[in-house]
């Protein structure tokens, strides 16, 4: 999987893609194949009852977005880009195809 927790990405389709920001990974989900991005596929969850909410709640959630959908944000290109992967030293590390800026540190 190219997209982490804590990496910034930008949404390619769907209703969030309009936006063109960009926005934090809060959590990846590689069973289903998505990611739940801040801010991003807001919904509202109706809140039943309970001693934490006694009148009941609406709240706004982030919902999860297919990665397919995501792109890495490359804050040298200022855009989404793909990545290539390259091993140094052994360890694999995630590079922009265009600048070679580096994901990993």
């Amino acid at each position: 999987m190219n997209i982490r927790k804590n990496d910034m990405v930008v949404v390619q389709s769907g209703a969030d893609s309009s936006t063109t920001k960009t926005a934090k990974v809060l959590q990846v989900i590689p069973q289903t194949g998505r990611a739940i991005v801040e801010g991003m596929r807001v919904r509202k969850k109706h809140m039943r009852k309970s001693q934490d909410n006694p009148q009941g709640a609406i709240v706004d959630r982030e919902t999860p977005i297919d990665l397919s959908n995501l792109m890495l944000y490359c804050p040298t290109c200022k855009k989404g880009v793909r990545i290539k992967s390259e091993r140094s030293d052994g360890k694999r590390t995630r590079k922009c195809r265009r600048c070679e800026h580096s994901f990993d540190g």
